[in-house]
């Protein structure tokens, strides 16, 4: 195996590894910013010794042995345990202890869940708890999660710093919450989870267009939610929402890794086994009762896709309206942007133009390129073929991910010129 070989192999079992090196390291430590730090540590051993001594057996307890052992040299000196040789013994004997987490005191027995409850701790703003979670969680990079928010590299490497060190000051536990605190910390942790879903769909940079990875993990956890809060129809929504929505992956790309679009796909590639699932922790959700929540809705509408055995019987007009009651509980112009593409499929394009070109307007879409995709689509219908072709260049113009920019570029080729 050559050296740029053991590189990538490095890089994957890294991705692979991160979150769990972090979720345990913080268990031990108390601190989610210096485990973090403790497994970049780890990393860079790796890269210094791996390419001259080769792969470990078992890589991850490589790593999670050189980051202890990273832990109590700092420990040891630390001036404020200089006087405190028992507290310290304690300690690393804990740490010794520790080496392999049990659950018995993690009723949902996932280290990687309690790291999200941990970064979602009422001690920080729900936008600080849903940034941090995807960095040490979802393993984002600050860019990545700067495009999920439509906001600037800069605000969100801030936001996260600042929240590690509130974790810090106020010495938060490594644990999932019970009771009354888990329910308030819920929505966010919710929240972190989709996100991380909509990484793995839809790549916001790179190369590839999708992450399955990322949205198998998703899925993983909405699973131990659904069984840790089997009465919430929100967990339920939020699990049928990705399953369905999953069930298209193997459909999304052509033989070059290539996009298709929704309504090119070909349904009897699509995953049916997800979708009976996806179907039936929906109709769980809907089942508990109450007041439909934005998870729940999207499901539903995830549900009106996948009933549909060809595109041209997709229930645009309930698409359409299910995003309207969306809009109302939970106001986003990208789920404006959203009921427009389904007004123009359901009452003509004319229709979907009228609302994206009003979101023109809104500031937190200046950027965004889907904005120029969903209009370039709608012009081109119309008929108006320079504007549409200019929309489609401007989109690929926005866009960080490789295979979307190709897609977008296509497009416009496609269109003859005036």
């Amino acid at each position: 195996m050559t050296a740029a070989d053991i590189t990538r192999a490095i890089d994957a079992i890294w991705r692979m590894e991160s979150a769990r090196l972090i979720a345990s390291l913080a268990r031990m430590v108390r601190d989610v910013g210096l485990a973090e730090d403790l497994a970049q540590d780890a990393l860079v051993s790796a890269l210094d010794q791996w390419p001259r001594e080769g792969i470990p057996d078992n890589p991850a307890a490589w790593l999670m042995a050189v980051a202890k052992r990273r832990a109590i040299d700092m420990f040891r000196r630390d001036k404020r345990f200089a006087q405190k040789h028992q507290e310290l013994a304690q300690w690393i004997a804990s740490l010794q202890e520790q080496a392999e987490p049990a659950a018995e005191d993690n009723d949902v027995g996932d280290e990687l869940l309690g790291l999200i409850f941990t970064a979602c701790h009422p001690v920080l703003a729900k936008e600080a708890r849903v940034a941090l979670t995807l960095r040490l969680v979802g393993g984002l990079t600050t860019e990545e999660i700067a495009r999920a928010f439509l906001l600037t590299k800069e605000a969100i490497a801030q936001r996260i710093v600042r929240a590690k060190r509130a974790l810090a000051e106020v010495r938060v536990p490594f644990e999932v919450p019970r009771g009354e605190e888990r329910t308030e910390r819920l929505p966010s942790v919710l929240e972190v989870i989709y996100l991380i879903f909509n990484e793995g769909y839809s790549a916001t940079a790179g190369e590839d267009w999708m992450r399955p990875q990322l949205c198998e993990e998703a899925m993983r956890l909405g699973r131990i939610l659904a069984q840790l809060a089997p009465e919430d129809s929100e967990v339920h929504g939020l699990l049928a929402l990705m399953e369905i929505q999953a069930s298209r992956l193997g459909a999304r790309t052509g033989p070059g890794g290539e996009p298709i679009l929704l309504l090119d796909q070909n349904r009897a590639r699509w995953d049916h086994l997800l979708i009976r699932r996806g179907f039936a922790a929906l109709e769980r959700a809907e089942a508990i009762g109450g007041d439909r929540g934005p998870y729940v809705l999207q499901a539903a509408i995830a549900a009106c896709h996948a009933r549909a055995r060809t595109a041209d019987e997709t229930d645009w007009a309930r698409i359409a309206a299910l995003y309207g009651e969306l809009g109302k509980i939970r106001p986003s112009p990208i789920v404006e942007l959203n009921r427009a593409v389904a007004l123009g499929m359901a009452f003509g394009p004319a229709a979907g133009l009228e609302l994206a070109d009003a979101l023109t307007q809104e500031p937190s879409l200046k950027t965004y390129h889907l904005l120029p995709a969903v209009r370039g689509d709608l012009l081109e219908k119309l008929g108006r073929l320079k504007e549409a072709r200019a929309e489609f260049e401007r989109a690929a113009a926005l866009t960080r991910n490789a295979r979307e920019r190709e897609l977008m570029r296509a497009r416009a080729a496609a269109i003859s010129r005036p």
